[in-house]
């Protein structure tokens, strides 16, 4: 009867994307073996997401070998670190070993090809705390990042990933039949554009328009499904309805906030991160005000979705 407690929607245990009990945790894609690794070690930060690499001077020549040993540990780990990389610039490896780099359209250009330089101090307080996968608003996303420790704060300043194979392997099946074939909208202007004029947003719009992805998209090299939507730049879930989009698309960007589905790290000067940008999303703490964070990164360029 209306009005009665029975009849109340309950906050919580009436969203359809929240679950409860075990959670499935997989680190590789159904079917894939573990890696066999013979040159260098790895230390899992967690069982299914993030290790830590040793034996590897990143600023020395990668033979075929140890590539491929490198390679793997990326596609099994989906984030890779490395300590002490100390004469290692992030541009060394990104041609070859993992693709060609590509410089963010919005960053400030370095001094070397595609290499960002980011300081983050009092004037950048709370402006990095999203959970988001780089270049997503672009047609062919970033297939990578890298980014390296120049800077950092005595503490604070930590940055998270999170699994979203596993996001998607732990939505409740009637949800995975929802969204199965439908795309959505991803764009820059909502976010990047918030602080620019008109004339600065049409004409960066002749570059770089809004696109649309699959919501669940195969990875381009094992073929696991990844929910892939996040909340900057993922507007709208084309052809629903706009409040059934939102609602949709609250539900599935919340995913990435889930502690088990991350691995944490925190940062040493020199140390490296090199993470999978379609198969995670990132998370950097802005947390160190007014201490100074400077680090140098640089994307690997992608390839159309599907």
């Amino acid at each position: 009867m209306a009005g009665t407690a029975a009849s109340t929607p309950h906050p919580v245990l009436d969203k359809p994307l929240i679950r409860f009990g075990k959670r499935i945790l997989e680190r590789t894609a159904p079917g894939t073996a573990p890696g066999e690794y013979r040159i260098l070690g790895i230390h899992p930060l967690t069982p299914h997401i993030g290790a830590e690499i040793t034996g590897v001077d990143l600023s020395h020549p990668i033979g075929a070998d140890l590539a491929d040993e490198l390679r793997q540990a990326l596609l099994e780990w989906k984030v890779i670190f490395f300590r002490d990389q100390r004469d290692f610039g992030p541009e060394d490896h990104a041609a070859g070993l993992w693709g060609e780099p590509e410089a963010n359209p919005f960053f400030p250009k370095g001094d070397r090809a595609g290499v960002s330089r980011l300081a983050k101090d009092a004037m950048a307080v709370g402006n990095e705390n999203i959970w988001h996968s780089d270049h997503s608003f672009m047609a062919a996303p970033a297939l990578g990042s890298v980014l390296r420790a120049v800077e950092i704060p005595a503490s604070g300043g930590d940055t998270l990933w999170a699994d979203m194979g596993a996001a998607y392997d732990n939505l409740p099946d009637a949800t995975k039949q929802r969204i199965e074939g439908l795309t959505a909208e991803h764009d820059w202007v909502p976010t990047w554009g918030a602080t620019m004029t008109q004339e600065r947003i049409a004409a960066l719009r002749q570059t770089l328009p809004a696109v649309e992805h699959p919501v669940v998209v195969r990875h381009p090299a094992t073929g696991r499904r990844l929910l892939y939507v996040n909340e900057p730049f993922t507007t709208r879930i084309v052809g629903l309805g706009e409040e059934e989009s939102r609602e949709l698309l609250h539900g599935l960007v919340l995913q990435a906030r889930i502690p088990e589905y991350q691995v944490r790290f925190r940062w040493q000067p020199d140390s490296v991160a090199i993470w999978d940008n379609i198969a995670v999303q990132h998370y950097a703490i802005n947390d160190y005000y007014p201490q100074r964070r400077v680090m140098e990164r640089i994307a690997i360029a992608g390839v159309p979705l599907s």
